[in-house]
């Protein structure tokens, strides 16, 4: 009986469990947090206590800043009715909402010429490029347009152009720094601080971010002075994020944290879990997205889970907020995607839109195979703007921390292995 129990025991420590009430907060903590993102994830652990009665959840909700589906759910399940319906919009300036309309033209011009490409009607789709161009206010998509002028005029006056007035670091620069054979742009940093922390601020917590991310959105905010009060080896994902918003993205920071942490993995696990890092967070160990995505590596609640079982943790989900548990945790899925993608691009679609949407997309005959424009063409006519975006990012974010870990790396050769499936993908 007692080797039994003891068995039953083993079998359970080794498959392990997650518990979200592994950590309880009281209704004054979770009140007295900033309506923000983060606020919004602990009330939503706070619906989920078995401590936290019915008139507590209808009290809090209030306080919410957008109602989203675990926000519902967890509401619904607490209380028997669904939410109020709420969503706090951020104030927008009239000079948004015209940069926003110039963006939403520019898209639409951009994807009528990629549509005109897969017509094979390539003037006039060529004139759509032009107009796009003209229209983007954003630089990295007037380099996107740029491009394509190239890719249909095999004019190299169109990358020149890109190289001279691009200070963006984007796909498109260094694809146009390969075909031209020059260097890659010098607005690539990688900052070197020597404080190891600041006192002041634990970027461990969520609710330090959204205190610091109201200070940023101050119109009146000295960012120069903000990203110096959290300039630190814990606090160089804030640090950089303010810094690159201080000089309106002009440079572009690559910063390369938790060396400790990441030196035992092969160069190019690293540079895969850098350049994710980068995409997802920025590097803020305390990060937490509108879905609740949650640290540096944006792991999702389910996906934390099924981890930790498969790793035999127990875990709480703040744990996330754990810079060596979220690469650990990273490390452990992405050994998973790579036993069927090989690519980093493949992999960034897996990452961001789960390996059953990317499974399906190379499996159809119509993206990733040889052809005219091609891989650029798949590239852009993947209609999940969000993974198609990511993956572009990611790849190049994979290309620059291959070069600043010491292994020489260009964009051009990832690019052209895309429609060679031995190269990519078991899928195929």
């Amino acid at each position: 009986m007692f080797k039994t129990l003891l068995s039953t025991l083993v079998i359970l420590l080794a498959l392990g469990t997650t518990n979200i009430e592994a950590k309880t907060f009281t209704y004054s903590q979770v009140h007295n947090m900033p309506r923000s993102v983060e606020k919004d994830y602990y009330i939503w652990r706070f619906l989920n206590q078995r401590s936290t009665t019915a008139s507590q959840a209808r009290a809090i909700i209030k306080e919410v800043n957008n109602t989203n589906k675990k926000l519902r759910e967890a509401y619904k399940k607490k209380t028997g009715v669904n939410p109020p319906n709420i969503t706090h919009k951020p104030y927008v300036t009239e000079q948004q909402k015209a940069d926003w309309k110039h963006q939403a033209e520019g898209n639409k011009l951009f994807d009528e010429g990629i549509r005109l490409v897969q017509k094979k009607k390539l003037q006039r789709a060529l004139t759509y490029f032009h107009k796009a161009h003209e229209v983007y206010l954003k630089r990295w998509e007037k380099d996107k347009s740029l491009f394509w002028i190239y890719l249909l005029t095999k004019e190299k006056k169109y990358l020149y152009k890109i190289k001279r007035d691009s200070t963006h670091i984007n796909m498109y620069t260094l694809l146009a720094a390969d075909i031209t054979h020059s260097q890659y742009p010098k607005s690539i940093i990688t900052p070197r601080v020597s404080r190891k922390s600041v006192s002041h601020i634990d970027e461990t917590n969520p609710i330090h971010w959204a205190k610091m991310k109201i200070k940023v959105k101050k119109p009146d905010a000295d960012l120069t002075a903000l990203a110096e009060d959290c300039e630190s080896q814990a606090t160089i994902g804030m640090n950089t994020y303010i810094k690159a918003k201080a000089c309106n993205y002009r440079k572009s920071y690559f910063p390369m944290p938790y060396r400790n942490i990441m030196k035992q993995y092969p160069v190019e696990r690293q540079a895969l879990i850098y350049a994710i890092a980068r995409q997802e967070s920025r590097f803020v160990p305390a990060s937490v997205s509108r879905s609740f995505a949650l640290g540096m590596m944006q792991f999702m609640p389910f996906l934390i889970d099924h981890v930790a079982k498969k790793t035999g943790r127990h875990i709480d989900y703040d744990d996330m907020f754990n810079p060596k548990v979220a690469i650990e945790f990273a490390n452990f899925h992405l050994d998973y995607l790579n036993k069927w993608l090989y690519h980093p691009l493949f992999v960034a679609y897996a990452y961001n839109g789960g390996i059953g949407f990317t499974k399906k997309l190379i499996k159809n005959r119509r993206y990733f195979r040889p052809g005219p424009f091609e891989p650029y063409l798949s590239m852009e006519k993947i209609t999940n703007v969000e993974a198609r975006e990511y993956g572009k990012r990611v790849l190049t974010n994979y290309v620059i921390y291959m070069n600043k870990l010491g292994k020489s790396t260009r964009l051009l050769p990832y690019i052209k292995t895309l429609t060679n499936p031995s190269k990519t993908d078991r899928f195929r």
